[in-house]
């Protein structure tokens, strides 16, 4: 699923006689300290300080310092953007995308990340990047989006390395049906990834891990991929931890057979699954609610299994799984009691109400 960033660092010029009060405020925010910096930044702001400005509407966007105000935000991002201020843009397009104390535009997002774009902001390079990649605001384009991202990614942004990477490693077949395409490129792939990993990208490290786990551009190398799932794990990745469950689950493939790398873990791969079912992996759910259904890594017990198997269910995109996990849940249900079945059901619905966690 797509999703366009707004950055909440500024790196501007400074032009005014503020510098060292702004140079003060900036350095309290990136310690933390929100409430120093909210002062000095709206007092900056409200003397027409316009890098301060875009600061303040950060502050308001995330809650910093200040209760969360998205009408607050815009008034000033709108102010910074008046004044030229890239980054405000940027954030301004990101609230107009997501509807943030804005009615959702695509074509007003477009507009601002385009400006920043011009002005060579890098996470704005990006935003548009996946704008033309989705064609949402703006009529789809391929070779524009691979354009943008590669003025991102050669300014260090590493969500934009990491979708080269993913480009090159799959190809881009028929760009703008002009059959020219971006060819598959394995050894670009592994370029954009590793520098991407090295700025501790999550889903860089992860692909990596497919690299050397299906050995494309690279020999195929089990400890390799499971060191590059592991540090994505640990980072929060979804798909990454259903991997190291899987590993634990049943052993690592020529690694096992030689002695070396994983074996059955069970305990392991449940801490694995729980991880990625929690960061939203519909497969983890599933294969959450047979190991509390078999009693396998973890003790048997039904009213989980069924909880579990009610969340794969709701939120599977695939109706065979949707289906195989309905007919589990039909399974155990009649080795339930009605209060039992009553409890899962208000666990699938009370975590379902719960935000899914994020990474750290």
């Amino acid at each position: 699923m797509r999703k366009r960033v707004a950055a909440l660092t500024l790196a501007l010029c400074v032009t005014t006689a503020h510098a060292d009060q702004f140079d003060d405020a900036r350095a309290a925010y990136r310690s933390g300290d929100y409430a120093v910096s909210f002062r000095s930044f709206r007092s900056l702001a409200e003397a027409g300080e316009a890098r301060s400005q875009s600061y303040l509407g950060n502050m308001y966007a995330q809650g910093h310092g200040t209760q969360q105000d998205y009408v607050e935000a815009l008034k000033w991002y709108r102010l910074a953007t008046e004044q030229g201020i890239a980054q405000a843009q940027n954030n301004l397009g990101f609230m107009y995308d997501n509807g943030q104390g804005v009615a959702q535009d695509y074509d007003e997002a477009f507009k601002w990340f385009r400006l920043a774009a011009e002005q060579g902001n890098a996470t704005a390079q990006f935003n548009l990047g996946l704008m033309y990649n989705s064609g949402e605001g703006v009529l789809q384009d391929e070779r524009e989006a691979f354009r943008w991202y590669q003025l991102a990614a050669d300014q260090g942004h590493a969500a934009a390395q990491t979708k080269l990477g993913i480009i090159y490693r799959e190809g881009w077949g028929n760009l703008a049906a002009q059959d020219q395409g971006i060819p598959q490129d394995y050894t670009e792939a592994l370029k954009w990834f590793r520098l991407a990993a090295e700025q501790g990208n999550a889903t860089a490290k992860f692909n990596l891990g497919l690299m050397y786990d299906e050995g494309l551009g690279v020999r195929q190398d089990d400890s390799e991929a499971l060191k590059w799932y592991r540090l994505a794990a640990e980072q929060g990745h979804a798909d990454a931890q259903a991997k190291l469950g899987l590993a634990n689950e049943e052993g690592w493939g020529n690694i096992f057979d030689q002695n070396r790398g994983t074996v059955r873990h069970y305990a392991d791969a449940f801490k694995w699954y729980l991880s990625a079912a929690e960061h939203g992996d519909t497969n983890a759910q599933f294969i959450l609610g047979t190991m509390y259904d078999k009693g396998r890594g973890v003790p048997q017990d039904y009213v989980e299994a069924h909880k579990w198997y009610s969340l794969g269910i709701s939120q599977a995109t695939n109706e065979k799984d949707r289906m195989d996990a309905t007919r589990k849940r039909i399974d155990i249900e009649w080795l339930m009691t009605p209060a039992q079945v009553i409890e899962a059901r208000k666990r699938a619905l009370e975590w379902k109400k719960t935000p899914l966690r994020q990474a750290d």
